[in-house]
């Protein structure tokens, strides 16, 4: 008798394992058993295992028997007629969808001349096993895998143009790139996916050249003449958003140019951007500290006379202004009702993004590096027809990578260029290395893409032949504007006395406990005594308790918790964060007694 588990709990025994598992198989595919059921017969275990759970990932493939797939030409014919859909397919059993436990014991083939009788299943079409922004890069069966799988991932990271209707949108950390444009080297996924619709990317002449050592480490050089000409350009959006909260008693927040008297008024300079209505106007210049939406708010504690009378406490200033490092143009103000009811202001903010060092690019085959120098036109090198590079791609970025398909898109880019036409690079079915190789040669160019070039400074030709194409390159929403950060005063916790933690609140940069022991290496013991002393305090300790004293202003005397002024007590140098912990302790009812020896 074989044991039958259904979503891994024992259900039952069935006498004939075997056609048990075929029953349910059959009645899957005419419909009487959910498709989302799989089942499969593990031998070693003899054990059913049936799968109903939800969350469970899934793919369609065609069901084989006999050696014959059940697909035929006559539902292909009805498929592009529109008589046929994806639906009745499924209904029909003639495509299922298989998860992981199921395809444990399935033998799919992955192209139709592989078939066999022993085959239970065949790939819908060879590009299928991998996903969506996977199947978009080119000549994917050159790459490693795990290159693939990053290819993607940056894909998903690219500046473009996402929705046509982002103007009116109000997202967050917003970016769209200038001039899109649909890659010359595409995928059959480009055309099934509408990637014309959304492009996210620019095709670029790329030449793969060292250069003066800026482009080592994966970083990438830049014809300065490009960005001028608006190669990567951007404009990088982002909302400020403020509503009138409604409080107990009564009371509201107001959207207005606070007055004079408003408690914590800010100068007249920073609400110069402000309107009657309290709000910014379109197309003002702001920068940091400029107020962009105007708000007072009732006072946040009310005493018991206060509750009587209400006219006579000032409002406490709540405007929203540009945080540390922000600034841009008004592009957009909107007025509007949340779901409450309460006055709803969104203001977004324009920033136009030019190319700088440190922003970062990438290929589609997960050679990705940030721009390490920006190079005058004029000091590119160029080919022997005069031909400037946009990019100067390292090369040390490809042995150990294995990304050959980076170098097949770079002559199928330039065989499209030159033939005025897109080259499929689908995954399994792209057009062949050598016949892309045979057509540049038609046009006059080296087989191997490679051209002289010539030294722009110095005039000299280049000793090696250096390998010229064009590519599709993205700009990643990873933008040095985004991420610099650097202090040198600026705010502490309340808690700790220690400087705030993050860009966004204007933190301090942590020196780790790694970065200390190589300031102790080299020495440098006085930089290492600024570092640590942030938090620096000094305090009473009493030399008998052993516990933090105090200053007693009426007897102008240091005093003893324990022994008041009959003990002796010492100013010590400790950190806050030190002394927070000793207070903590003593809460718990634990003595932490500091015993003091005298400095040497």
């Amino acid at each position: 008798m074989t044991e039958v588990y259904i979503d891994h709990k024992y259900a039952g025994t069935v006498k004939n394992a075997e056609d048990f598992v075929e029953k349910i198989l059959t009645e899957r595919r005419i419909g009487k058993i959910s498709i989302h059921v799989n089942v499969l017969y593990e031998r070693d275990m003899d054990a059913i295992l049936i799968e109903t759970s939800t969350g469970r990932v899934v793919r369609p493939l065609l069901v084989v028997k006999e050696g014959k797939i059940l697909l035929t030409q006559r539902h292909v014919d009805q498929l592009h007629s529109k008589e046929l859909s994806w639906t009745d397919l499924v209904k029909q059993g003639i495509i299922e969808y298989l998860d992981s436990t199921e395809e444990e014991g399935a033998l799919v083939a992955f192209d139709e001349a592989d078939l066999t009788k022993q085959h239970t299943h065949l790939e819908i079409a060879p590009m299928s096993i991998v996903g969506l922004t996977t199947s978009l890069v080119p000549f994917g069966q050159h790459n490693h895998g795990v290159r693939n799988a990053q290819g993607a991932k940056n894909q998903k990271q690219a500046v473009g143009f996402y929705a046509a209707n982002f103007y009116n949108r109000n997202d967050m950390d917003l970016s769209i790139l200038y001039y899109p444009q649909i890659p010359i080297v595409h995928t059959i996924m480009h055309e099934l996916s509408d990637y014309n619709k959304h492009p996210s990317g620019q095709n670029v002449t790329i030449a793969v050249l060292s250069y003066e050592g800026y482009n080592m480490e994966d970083a990438l050089v830049i014809n300065k003449g490009s960005v001028q000409r608006g190669f990567g350009r951007s404009a990088y959006f982002r909302p400020v958003i403020s509503e009138e909260l409604r409080y107990s008693g009564g009371l509201t927040d107001n959207i207005t140019v606070p007055d004079k008297e408003t408690k914590g008024y800010r100068s007249e300079h920073e609400y110069r951007f402000l309107e009657d209505d309290g709000i910014v106007y379109p197309e003002a210049s702001v920068a940091e500290g400029d107020v962009v939406i105007g708000k007072t708010s009732p006072p946040r504690f009310l005493s018991a006379m206060d509750e009587y009378n209400l006219e006579t406490n000032s409002r406490r200033e709540s405007s929203v202004s540009l945080k540390h490092g922000e600034e841009g143009i008004i592009d957009f103000v909107l007025l509007t009702e949340n779901e409450e009811g309460n006055k709803l202001v969104q203001v977004r903010i324009r920033e136009s993004r030019i190319p700088e060092i440190g922003d970062k690019f990438t290929s589609r085959h997960g050679q990705k590096g940030v721009i390490g120098l920006l190079v005058p036109e004029a000091d590119i090198p160029f080919t022997a027809s005069g031909i400037r590079p946009d990019i100067i791609f390292g090369p040390h970025g490809l042995p150990s990578r294995m990304t050959v398909s980076h170098l097949i898109e770079i002559i199928g880019g330039k065989v499209g260029a030159l033939s005025g036409r897109f080259i499929d690079s689908t995954l399994f079915e792209s057009e062949k290395e050598e016949d892309l190789r045979k057509e540049l040669g038609s046009h006059g160019f080296s087989e191997s893409g490679q051209e002289t070039m010539f030294n722009a400074v110095s005039g000299e030709q280049y000793i090696a032949r250096v390998m010229v194409g064009n590519m599709y390159y993205m700009r990643l929403k990873h933008m040095v504007a985004n991420k610099l950060h650097s202090r040198a005063r600026g705010p502490i916790q309340l808690l700790t006395r220690q400087p705030t933690e993050g860009r966004a609140k204007e933190g301090g940069l942590r020196l780790g406990e790694m970065e200390k022991d190589t300031f102790v290496a080299h020495g440098a013991s006085l930089l290492l005594k600024e570092r640590f002393d942030s938090d620096r305090t000094v305090v009473p300790v009493c030399e008998r308790s052993g516990l933090l004293g105090y200053y007693d202003a009426r007897k102008r005397k240091l005093m003893s918790p324990v022994y008041g002024e009959d003990s002796e007590v010492s100013y010590v140098e400790m950190s806050y964060a030190f002394k927070l912990m000793l207070d903590e302790l003593k809460s718990l009812g634990i003595y932490p007694r500091i015993e003091l020896e005298g400095k040497y």
